[in-house]
């Protein structure tokens, strides 16, 4: 999948997710894991928890001043953030909420109608 530049953070919402996918905006399917960001939406390469580094959140980190909060999708089931990670993101003014992929996306989509400065790191289901 290649870059796609977000005219407006809202046209970057979540329409459909699973089947190891997400439907962003009206039409596109995006295959496998999204990273999410004001600017526009990406692939991510991670597929489980254990995939989890600062590596995979360095994107999310060179936009930090521009973000108010990232959500992690961390696939069917929540499960908890490594606590060097979360200190991490939050050390670089990154509020961070985890939870499971499906409540990840409706509550990305209730942000950005809200209008904030809301970034999602979703790994597919």
């Amino acid at each position: 999948m290649k870059f796609e530049e977000a005219k407006s953070q809202s046209g970057n919402s979540i329409s459909s997710y699973g089947n190891g996918g997400f439907r962003v905006g009206e039409n596109q399917r995006v295959e496998g894991s999204l990273l999410l960001t004001p600017q526009g939406y990406y692939p991510w390469n991670v597929a489980s928890k254990e995939d989890f580094s600062r590596e995979c959140f360095a994107q999310v980190v060179e936009i930090s001043t521009e973000l108010e909060l990232l959500i992690i999708g961390t696939g069917e089931n929540m499960i908890f953030l490594d606590r060097d990670l979360r200190a991490y993101l939050e050390g670089q003014g990154i509020g961070v909420e985890v939870m499971a992929t499906g409540a990840a996306s409706r509550t990305y989509n209730v942000l950005l109608l809200e209008g904030r400065r809301v970034a999602a790191a979703l790994i597919a289901v």
